[in-house]
């Protein structure tokens, strides 16, 4: 009839099944993390493709950070199964689970922060302190101020890795600190601040035990109340 839509089927690409029919055998163990593949002449006719085909499935499975190509010394496996985007990992996260990754994270940036930090560093804790104690009057504005305060420190321990990886977490845990905040009521508070002007105090020192010990415990805290 005109105007209905019919979907078709259409039909995978050779490469793409051969990928998948490949990762199926690393998941299941078949070879060792590290381990080398067998060589073209060899996995081409196992999956009945052409050599063309396979080293495109190759390909495939490069991208997604499960096996490498060495010149000269073949295909190596260096995953045992596709990481996940961090995105749908962290949707379907619970948030403990999110301020407990935070621990891990902020807590050793706290201890590299005290050995790293620069002037500039310094300078930048201190603004953002400042500017959490003047937000800490309406909801939003103390989350954004307190998590660029956060954000700071992890900065100052110059590690990309953990910044980005704490970038990735705060946007799921936005949401959740706003309403845990509207049901409490109280936020803000000068002991807190006090907390948190502690954690700075101790990046400033550069005592790095200090600093890692404050940062857990004030992340402990922050999850038993979201608990």
């Amino acid at each position: 009839m005109e105007g209905n839509y019919v979907a078709q089927v259409t039909r995978t690409p050779l490469a793409d099944q051969a990928a998948d029919l490949l990762l199926e055998r690393i998941r299941s163990g078949e070879w060792a993390l590290g381990e080398k593949l067998p060589g073209e002449t060899t996995l081409a006719p196992q999956l009945g493709i052409g050599r063309s085909t396979l080293r495109e499935a190759i390909r495939q499975l490069a991208g997604r950070g499960v096996v490498a190509s060495r010149q000269g010394s073949g295909v190596f496996i260096m995953a045992l199964d596709v990481a996940e985007d961090w995105d749908i990992i962290l949707r379907s996260t619970d948030i403990t689970s999110v301020i407990e990754a935070r621990i891990a994270i902020e807590t050793e940036a706290a201890s590299l922060a005290a050995a790293r930090r620069t002037p500039a560093d310094v300078r930048a804790i201190r603004r953002a302190l400042t500017k959490r104690a003047e937000g800490r009057d309406e909801i939003e504005s103390h989350v954004d101020t307190d998590t660029a305060f956060h954000r700071t420190i992890v900065a100052a321990a110059h590690n990309p890795v953990l910044l980005d990886l704490f970038d990735s977490f705060t946007p799921r845990l936005r949401e959740a600190m706003i309403e845990m905040l509207r049901t409490r009521k109280r936020f803000g508070h000068a002991e807190d601040q006090e907390l948190h002007g502690g954690l700075a105090d101790a990046i400033f020192d550069r005592d790095s035990v200090t600093a890692a010990q404050r940062s857990r415990t004030h992340l402990l805290s922050l999850r038993d109340s979201l608990a």
